[in-house]
């Protein structure tokens, strides 16, 4: 009797699990649109245009999950987040998935009860000076005043790094990444410290960036990603397999110019055809369409030129893949296999 009511009691949590799995997804459906959680304002990153278009690096990973799941690239609603306040939206369900340069951590992984769903840049911290500071080192920052963005790892990571170091410095907290460059401009610091990326790209907007220099250092590790709440695995699976999808297009040389006729006319590699849904049953196996995957990189393009078109060397931003290019190019771009 014991044992009958033990399995009724599984049968009826895995029913309620079952149905929670599918919350999100059913919300983004239902409303239409996804609402997306980004940055305040990043160049290159997260940033409306000039005609109040959010596009950027991480804006395309909100662009590829609608493209996905509601196969429209402009149904989402980009919410702004501090550092301080974007896992709030996240957990509270204001956003479905936060795409921001946001570090995966061990406690934001577990204690805040989030899932990173995979690495869209990998990333560490680094210092900007003015270089009539004379400054070539950032253990030469002794007494320094650092503008630093409250809730952040950056926050922790300074604090360790000067102690480390035996050197002292006064923080100069700031919300945004706008207020930092204010302050950091206006001589309210001598130092902005935070992702080597994101001060590549607060650099590139300044009247004259080459009076500005990146100090060698680079003193931890940030493997930035996109992220959705514990609990809900087939929202988490979208999200993480559209992030794939684009990774493994560019290793499999599938573009936003061809992906339209390898998905009509087929091809001799079985990979892509099961990635762009015209073999097997991928698509069915996370809750959407065949060709979910297509959609989604015929609407942003693949990792590739999603880097090179927003934040690579030909941009003002000009970062190199680095750590970034695909495994095959010696770098740490690598998609677990579409079959």
């Amino acid at each position: 009797m014991k044992k009958t009511v033990f399995l009724g009691a599984l049968t009826i949590a895995g029913l309620a699990a079952g149905a929670a799995a599918a919350a999100t997804l059913d919300d983004v459906k239902a409303r239409g649109k996804l609402n997306c959680g980004v940055t305040t304002g990043l160049v290159g990153f997260a940033a409306p245009n000039a005609n109040g278009e959010w596009e950027g690096f991480d804006v395309a990973v909100c662009r590829a999950v609608a493209a996905a799941t509601l196969g429209d690239p402009t149904a989402v609603e980009f919410v702004p987040t501090t550092g301080k306040t974007r896992f709030t939206a996240l957990a509270s369900g204001e956003i479905d998935m936060l795409a921001r340069n946001t570090t995966w951590t061990f406690s934001r992984d577990n204690d805040l009860k989030f899932e990173f769903v995979g690495v869209n840049y990998y990333d560490g911290q680094g210092f900007m000076v003015p270089k009539e500071l004379g400054v070539s080192s950032a253990k030469e920052l002794d007494g320094a005043t650092v503008c630093i963005q409250t809730g952040t790892t950056t926050e922790l990571n300074l604090a360790d790094f000067f102690r480390s170091n035996n050197i002292s410095y006064e923080p100069v907290p700031i919300e945004t990444n706008a207020e930092a460059q204010q302050q950091y401009l206006a001589g309210a610091c001598d130092v902005y410290t935070t992702d080597a990326s994101g001060l590549a790209a607060t650099r590139a907007t300044f009247e004259d960036p080459s009076a500005h220099a990146l100090l060698p250092e680079i003193i931890s590790k940030e493997p930035l990603g996109p992220l959705v709440r514990h609990g809900d695995n087939e929202w988490g699976d979208i999200v993480r397999w559209t992030l794939n999808a684009m990774i493994t297009a560019e290793e499999l040389g599938v573009t936003s110019a061809n992906v339209a006729d390898m998905a009509a006319n087929g091809t001799d590699n079985p990979e892509i055809n099961r990635l762009l849904g015209t073999e097997g049953t991928l698509g069915e196996m996370i809750g959407l369409e065949a060709d979910w995957a297509k959609n989604a990189i015929m609407a942003v393009g693949n990792y590739g030129e999603v880097f090179e078109g927003n934040i690579g060397e030909s941009t003002p931003i000009g970062l190199a893949r680095g750590l970034n290019a695909q495994w095959t190019e010696g770098g740490l771009m690598y998609s677990p296999p579409f079959r």
